[in-house]
């Protein structure tokens, strides 16, 4: 009789299973996210370098979209026909990296020129040559220590060369030095590859101003407990730097951000970030604007 009971449950449990499943949530009219993404660093190479003259442009054209593409700005969903991209920019800078492991491209590109100025990183993500997923950081006059002209004289000063292979980083170190980093806005015991020189640009905001060679990027972070989430890893050992997409706090509406990581023999020496999250301003120099207090001094 046990046995006849158990089997009367699975049988239950079996037929509905299809009903449940029709009572979930749409399929996604959009290219699904491959766990194991097919490219080469060419094809990488290729997807950003016309994805930059696309924004220089104003069109993705040019650009191997998959039909089902989906694209994203500020982490939300927009029609294709809506994001920045389509509109044409003078692009003052463009950094690129790239990740022929997870299929993923990272671009930094400073607009100085017109009416309103742009710090904007975006991802492309492919499989098997197609670009599945745009994703767009857009961070413009009135995020958090935004300044453009900022940005593009410090990270022209910076050396953003290939590395020697002695000089390089292995991608398990470098994810678990972000999330140190990472996980000290919550956490502020974590263990950091601190590097000396190190700078750190955020959104204009710059550590170094004085060039000095002893510079560390150990200056501080925004007192209290604040977790940062849904976490997007892109590593290109061979520039030795990191990207993580992530959300300020709750994972499905914290402000967009991008946190990007150069290492250089094990350890930090330039950080980027851009957050489209509303705050104080730097000025042309890197320093807070108007005087005012640098919220990460504490």
């Amino acid at each position: 009789m046990r046995n006849l009971i158990a089997f009367a449950a699975v049988a239950v449990s079996l037929l509905a299973t299809p009903a449940l499943a029709q009572n979930g949530p749409p399929p996604s009219p959009y290219a699904a996210r491959v766990d194991r993404p097919t490219c080469t660093r060419d094809e990488l190479k290729a997807a950003s370098a016309a994805y930059v003259e696309a924004q220089r442009s104003g069109s993705l054209a040019g650009l191997p979209l998959a039909a089902n593409a989906h694209f994203l700005e500020n982490m939300a969903t927009v029609d294709r026909a809506a994001g920045l991209w389509n509109t044409a920019l003078p692009v003052a800078n463009a950094l690129s990296v790239h990740d022929d492991t997870r299929c993923k491209t990272f671009t930094e590109i400073v607009v100085t020129e017109g009416a309103q100025p742009y710090i904007i990183g975006t991802r492309l993500y492919l499989h098997e040559g197609r670009i599945i997923r745009v994703d767009s950081i857009v961070t413009k006059t009135g995020d958090w220590l935004f300044n453009a002209n900022a940005f593009l004289r410090y990270t022209r000063a910076e050396n953003w060369e290939p590395l020697h292979p002695y000089q390089r980083t292995a991608p398990a170190e470098m994810i678990r030095g972000a999330n140190a980093y990472l996980d000290g806005f919550s956490d502020k015991f974590t263990d950091i590859p601190w590097g000396v020189p190190c700078a750190r640009l955020e959104g204009g905001g710059y550590t170094n101003r004085d060039n000095r060679p002893d510079a560390s990027c150990e200056i501080g972070m925004p007192p209290g407990v604040l977790y940062l989430t849904a976490r997007d890893y892109l590593v290109d050992e061979e520039m030795g730097t990191i990207n993580v997409f992530l959300r300020f706090g709750s994972s499905d509406t914290g402000g967009a951000d991008s946190h990007t990581f150069r290492y250089v023999d094990g350890k930090f020496r330039q950080i980027h970030t851009l957050t489209a999250i509303p705050g104080p301003q730097a000025d042309d120099n890197g320093a807070m604007s108007g005087g005012a207090r640098d919220p990460n001094a504490d």
